[in-house]
């Protein structure tokens, strides 16, 4: 059993709005998104767009939900489809955060994500009272001046206030979980992967060793998890037993343990030329966030997923070299490797593209059979630089300039989508 007297017992609330994208553009257009059905479209000239985000009622009258495609959206007199407006969604974001700002100074907030933020009300109590009355005193005072409905767990930690929204919030518009609540509450939880901070992948390797719910987890052995998961699996271990160390401000899960990136393609790519163009560009802007970092990775992960004209399917394979890189050609070598290897010849409509098992730059080998490594390492800083200081489009690879390539549009967007 876990002595819980010995770990922070806190009043820390995750505050998430509801079906943000859709709320924002419903308030935009004097809308309920609680009764009318809407849906943000990426791009509505185009019918293999997806959909971003959809209210309530779309989902439950019309199935349309997150990736739903526009040409599957049925057509009916009450449905209301916008395009998204990413600098307004930041803009309103950031609103949100100034609100959260009147309650509890900066150091006492930590945005999770645009709409999504962490809020820790230990020691308010003399300001405001009661923390929990104060939670919902500031989800009404988001609605009443942006008009989006929040739900909002809380917790003793950021865990345990994440998994109250995820697990019982998002259903009930508020929950507060409490260390008592995690043998009936958490325990129960399965498949795994509804455990936030639990992958589809993990969750099949805890699986195989025969863990299924998180109550398997807890009462696992924690010598075994350290074996098989190494400081991963003591992470798993507290976190089955709702301990969360983490600091306000630093993520739930420390250390960023991979750079990605990913794309649904705007038509289907045909051949193996244009698949090998995007991913080229894809390595460029994942190599140049690690290297912003000095970071170099080891493992690289290629994902493709095919057109649903070809009946959909994919696959994603892995492949770890011997040293640490954050040369994008190098990169891109072993993600053309993947792709030469696995692409069965059908259209392309999603890739993506990851690299883990992350190091620091230092620690990369100068080669006595390598003498360019460390030229080939200051072009890829000084076409950083450029690119932070001109934009993005100043400096591109030829590809780029192709039909299949989405460097140039994409650079027009924010966050993915039309600001």
């Amino acid at each position: 059993m876990i002595d819980y007297s010995k770990f922070p017992n806190k009043q820390i609330a995750c505050i998430d709005m509801m079906s943000f994208y859709a709320s924002c553009m419903a308030s935009l257009h004097n809308l309920d998104v609680r009764t009318v059905p809407i849906a943000v479209v990426g791009n509505l000239q185009h019918k293999g767009s997806i959909v971003l985000a959809a209210s309530p009622p779309m989902k439950k009258q019309f199935r349309v939900k997150t990736g739903t495609r526009l040409y599957e959206i049925p057509h009916h007199p009450e449905i209301r489809l916008f395009e998204p407006k990413m600098s307004y969604f930041l803009e309103i974001s950031m609103t949100i955060t100034r609100i959260l700002h009147k309650y509890v100074p900066a150091e006492a907030i930590h945005v999770y994500s645009v709409d999504e933020s962490f809020i820790d009300l230990t020691g308010t109590e003399k300001l405001w009272g009661n923390p929990e009355q104060t939670v919902k005193e500031i989800q009404h005072e988001i609605f009443e001046t942006l008009n989006l409905p929040s739900t909002a767990g809380m917790g003793p930690n950021m865990l345990m206030a994440k998994l109250a929204l995820d697990l019982e919030a998002k259903k009930t518009g508020f929950a507060k979980w409490s260390f008592e609540d995690v043998q009936t509450k958490l325990w129960p939880v399965s498949p795994l992967s509804e455990m936030w901070g639990i992958g589809r992948q993990t969750e099949k390797t805890l699986n195989n060793i025969g863990l299924f719910t998180v109550g398997d987890l807890a009462n696992a052995e924690l010598s075994r998890l350290e074996k098989k998961f190494g400081i991963m699996g003591n992470q798993l271990y507290h976190h089955a037993w709702g301990i969360d160390l983490s600091e306000m401000g630093i993520p739930i899960l420390e250390g960023q343990v991979s750079y990605g990136k990913s794309q649904i393609l705007m038509r289907d790519y045909n051949t193996v030329a244009e698949v090998r163009a995007v991913l080229l560009e894809m390595c460029e802007d994942v190599a140049r966030r690690i290297r912003e970092v000095s970071k170099a990775g080891r493992t690289m992960t290629l994902g493709i997923g095919y057109s649903k004209n070809a009946f959909g399917g994919g696959f994603q394979r892995s492949r770890t070299i011997g040293e640490a890189t954050n040369d994008t050609m190098k990169i891109y070598k072993v993600c053309k490797e993947l792709l030469n290897e696995f692409h069965e010849g059908k259209p392309v409509r999603q890739v993506s593209l990851s690299i883990t098992k992350l190091e620091d730059e230092h620690s990369m080998q100068l080669s006595l059979f390598d003498n360019k490594k460390w030229q080939v390492r200051k072009l890829g800083e000084t076409m950083d630089e450029i690119r932070a200081r001109y934009g993005s489009k100043a400096i591109l690879r030829a590809v780029s300039l192709t039909d299949a390539g989405t460097a140039i549009k994409r650079s027009e967007l924010v966050g993915g989508h039309k600001g």
